[in-house]
């Protein structure tokens, strides 16, 4: 993945555990991935994010949903981001819309 050996350090809001939980529980589903690739996986991420997860002011992620219309959870990454003054890297292209100036493609 060329932007992990670009940057190695990485932030996420502490939710970022389940969300990747979810997205490989449901690929094990889906048998896009094994038990044992997914396991893998996650305890990979774990590694790379270790002491990469930040709490979020519940405030601003709501205040930033609402004027957005983005979802709260898309929210506390460009809460993080924000505050931490960093681009956040993403391929989810209602942030990048509502976003520009923070949200950056994956692809760029």
């Amino acid at each position: 993945m060329k932007l992990l050996e670009a940057d190695r350090e990485w932030v996420a809001p502490v939710l970022w555990r389940s969300e990747l939980c979810n997205v490989l529980a449901t690929s094990v589903r889906n048998e896009r991935m094994t038990r044992e690739q997914a396991t893998e996986a996650l305890a990979s991420a774990e590694e790379l994010m270790e002491g990469g997860d930040f709490r979020v002011p519940a405030a601003e992620v709501l205040k930033t949903a609402i004027e957005s219309r983005c979802t709260a959870y898309d929210c506390e990454f460009v809460i993080l981001a924000r505050d931490l003054g960093v681009p956040l890297v993403t391929l989810d292209e209602g942030i990048l819309a509502a976003f520009p100036d923070l949200a950056q493609h994956l692809g760029n």
